[in-house]
């Protein structure tokens, strides 16, 4: 009887005392990993002792793991040498290769402010609004193809892109020449990094692009973390590293060393139906899977580049993970008759995350962390005349 009795008052408790035991676990139960043990793994300068990242299916074959960012490689074809960069950085800063001689490069690639304009969609030619953000050049020569919607394959064929385009420096080539050939003091640069004082397109293409490619940003609070600094990122930011790779879900995209996959997705943001409706890759690739997919840019001085996305439609970086947070929402106007076959088709890796606001504002930590302290001070390099 005595068995019985105490089987059934132990039964008893454990069904009354459940709900309370559930409630209290939501509230106390034990992280994966605590602070002191990502610590130690994420600083231990072995990438092999990270936990494991959340990527999707699709991601793993081509997944390489965010780390420190290797030098820049530079194409058979366009060697580095110091005089072409030289060469390369006054084009970049002159306002005579445009039509207008006012716009310069520099004026939608400002090196102070993050080699972007600080606008939400950048102003050219007779003070023309573009249809796309100024994407920052930081790391410019790591990207494997180039503008938003990847139409450029070099970036010695997307330093002309620009310069022609009637909304931006609104210059034909012949002119551009022209422009080039007037200024005597040129010729001293051309010769140094060709051997000779001839101007050509070819040679202003090679040299644009070798200067471009020596635009890279300093290490960063994450980049000494993950070398052996253990105090490089604070409680905060380490927790937002953590959740970037997992629970946030941003690794499926901002991966390898650059925080890019250099890959094209569509993450909701075509506008379709709007003013500023923008089809992105679909205009390369004539895919519907491709209707509004950009390329990832690099997370890399993030903090430093905004307003952000193609658009430039966020002002901040929380605008950013907040509307990732909700997996994106793309509402369609609800007055367009939409053609089925450039209905906007979402990325699969957009999920809805469910990131509290502490979350959040770890992911933002951590980005922030992503952008190096000392910047680049570049002044305006005396012209030639």
């Amino acid at each position: 009887m005595w068995r019985l009795n105490k089987h059934f008052i132990v039964v008893f408790l454990m069904l009354s005392l459940a709900p309370v035991a559930v409630l209290l676990s939501s509230f106390f139960s034990e992280p994966e990993y605590t602070l002191a043990q990502l610590r130690e793994l994420y600083s231990s300068g072995e990438a092999n002792k990270w936990p494991l990242p959340s990527i999707d299916e699709s991601v793993k074959q081509n997944f390489k793991d965010i780390g420190v960012l290797g030098k820049v490689s530079y194409p058979v074809d366009n060697p580095f040498t110091e005089a072409k960069s030289e060469l390369g950085k006054l084009l970049f800063f002159d306002r005579r290769l445009s039509a207008s001689k006012q716009i310069s490069c520099a004026s939608c690639h400002d090196p102070q402010l993050g080699f972007g304009d600080g606008k939400s969609l950048a102003h050219g030619h007779d003070r023309e609004v573009g249809k796309r953000n100024a994407m920052t050049l930081y790391n410019v020569g790591h990207y494997t193809s180039w503008m938003w919607d990847g139409r450029a394959p070099s970036l010695e064929e997307q330093v002309l892109m620009p310069i022609q385009d009637h909304v931006e420096m609104n210059i034909r080539l012949d002119s551009l020449l022209q422009h080039i050939n007037a200024v005597k003091g040129y010729r001293t640069y051309f010769s140094a990094a060709y051997g000779d004082e001839q101007v050509s397109i070819i040679r202003v293409q090679q040299a644009l692009a070798t200067y471009l490619r020596t635009i890279n940003s300093y290490p960063t609070k994450f980049d000494r973390f993950i070398a052996g600094s253990k105090d490089a990122l604070n409680d905060q930011e380490l927790m937002g590293l953590h959740l970037f790779r997992t629970k946030a879900r941003c690794i499926n995209c901002h991966n390898t060393p650059l925080f890019s996959d250099n890959q094209f997705h569509n993450d909701g943001q075509a506008l379709y139906g709007t003013r500023q409706e923008d089809l992105g890759h679909y205009h390369m690739s004539g895919k519907q899977e491709h209707v509004g997919a950009f390329r990832t840019p690099s997370l890399r001085n993030v903090a430093l580049t905004g307003p952000w996305m193609h658009h430039g439609n966020f002002p901040t970086l929380r605008d950013v993970v907040e509307l990732y947070n909700l997996g994106n929402p793309a509402p369609i106007q609800r007055r367009v008759v939409v053609d089925e076959n450039l209905r906007p088709i979402p990325s699969p890796l957009l999920k809805k995350l469910d990131l509290s606001r502490e979350e959040v504002d770890a992911v933002v930590a951590f980005m922030q962390a992503l952008s190096a302290s000392v910047q680049r001070r570049i002044n305006t390099p005396e012209l030639p005349n």
